[in-house]
């Protein structure tokens, strides 16, 4: 039989989380069943979901990378986007999803870790700055968009609304396609103080659209050390092509987490709380290629556990801004191409094989200077029916590198980026 029901997964990593107001089309219908605000979690699941979260954040970055220019997105609000969309899997899609993504627990387990660890992210940041008045924010919300009378399972949205605080809101796709996907829009802009517009474009959704899921993640935060920014002034920034750009570049002397490697350089800059820090890997002069070839999960967590408090002279430019990436082909690349065709099994939503996922799509914003940093994301899944001391280094961030936003504690990597130029 063909299918017919177009699913959209919408993964929003945001700017801003303001409390959002009731969709315009139709009602908020939620499971009876309560999230879990302390679920039963082995430490070692926890440890095995960021481990794998993380691998596939390298697997899909390792991807990506084959596009020119800036790139930032959200690993973690995939990978939980992704897991709501898992819950309704089954046989062969599920089996390709969960090596895709490098799930490595069953679903029984998986969905309370995520719980777990979306609860611990939640916490960070108690009464720490943020880049502006409003203080450190790194807010998570989750919701489900579906076509009204549209019968979904109710295991599937008992596990959405227990492990994801997922309610389910219903619009109307058929007779109303138009509405329904500005209405998700206007919500997403919402979320992210207008820093994501527009995450569906026209002709995203039409009158075969049933589901969209929605994952947001909002960060602000103040750096634990601020730049001075009387010290900052134009520098120059060497691209790869053997060119110069002018760029305001930021200046401070810090004990920063450091490392010197073979063909790189690495810093960790705390946010106010030393909860979260951005890993920034800076490459040696025409090493940019060969290092971030060889970047993976294991080569990160070596340079992690080689890193030693030193003083550094830290030089690095101010930079802002965004991407959109298609993540389809990304993602049938690394392995779960069964779950955009016909032959995809979302039986655990509807009860029936007649979903698919037809495009996932991924918007994301960074903006970094001397107060600290704001960035948001946003992702969209269719389917269908983020005095000289001695030995002091020195780093001078004046050429391409790569840089990454995570939580201590966890070791969640939450946000992924390359800057080829600031410019």
């Amino acid at each position: 039989m063909k299918k017919v029901v177009l699913f959209i997964l919408l993964i929003v990593t945001l700017i801003g989380l303001p409390a959002c107001g009731q969709p315009a089309l139709g009602a908020e219908i939620k499971s009876d069943k309560p999230r879990d605000t302390s679920p039963a979690v082995f430490a070692a699941d926890l440890v095995t979901l960021v481990d794998g979260n993380n691998t596939f954040a390298f697997d899909l970055f390792n991807t990506l990378r084959q596009t020119n220019g800036n790139l930032f997105f959200s690993p973690y609000s995939i990978s939980e986007a992704l897991a709501m969309t898992y819950a309704g899997a089954s046989g062969d899609t599920a089996t390709g999803m969960a090596d895709t993504l490098h799930f490595d627990l069953s679903q029984a387990r998986l969905h309370p870790a995520f719980n777990s660890l979306d609860l611990q992210l939640k916490q960070r940041g108690q009464g720490a700055k943020g880049s502006n008045d409003e203080g450190f924010k790194l807010n998570i919300a989750n919701a489900i968009w579906g076509q009204q009378d549209f019968k979904f399972q109710t295991a599937f949205l008992d596990t959405l609304a227990q492990n994801y605080g997922a309610g389910l809101r219903t619009v109307d796709f058929i007779e109303r396609t138009e509405e329904s996907r500005i209405t998700i829009n206007d919500w997403v802009s919402g979320q992210t103080s207008n820093k994501i517009k527009d995450l569906l474009p026209q002709g995203s959704v039409n009158t075969y659209t049933r589901l969209v899921l929605t994952n947001a993640i909002y960060f602000n935060a103040a750096w634990l050390n601020p730049f001075n920014k009387d010290v900052t002034g134009n520098g120059t920034f060497h691209t790869l092509n053997n060119g110069d750009v002018t760029v305001p570049m930021m200046h401070q002397t810090e004990t920063l987490k450091y490392l010197d490697g073979d063909n790189y350089q690495a810093v960790e800059l705390p946010y106010d709380g030393n909860e979260l820090s951005m890993l920034i890997m800076l490459p040696d002069t025409g090493q940019y290629n060969s290092f971030e070839k060889m970047l993976d999960a294991s080569s990160f967590n070596d340079i992690l556990s080689g890193m030693q408090g030193t003083s550094v002279v830290l030089t690095m430019p101010k930079f802002q801004y965004d991407a959109s990436l298609g993540l389809k082909d990304a993602l049938s690349r690394l392995g779960m191409s069964v779950a955009f065709t016909e032959n995809a099994d979302f039986s655990g939503m509807d009860g029936k094989k007649d979903l698919f996922i037809q495009d996932v799509l991924h918007k994301a914003y960074i903006s970094v200077n001397e107060a600290g940093t704001e960035a948001a994301a946003a992702s969209a899944v269719i389917v269908g029916v983020t005095s000289m001391p001695v030995n002091q280094a020195i780093f001078t961030v004046d050429r391409p590198f790569i840089f990454f936003i995570r939580d201590i504690q966890t070791g969640q990597i939450i946000f992924i980026g390359r800057v080829l130029n600031p410019a």
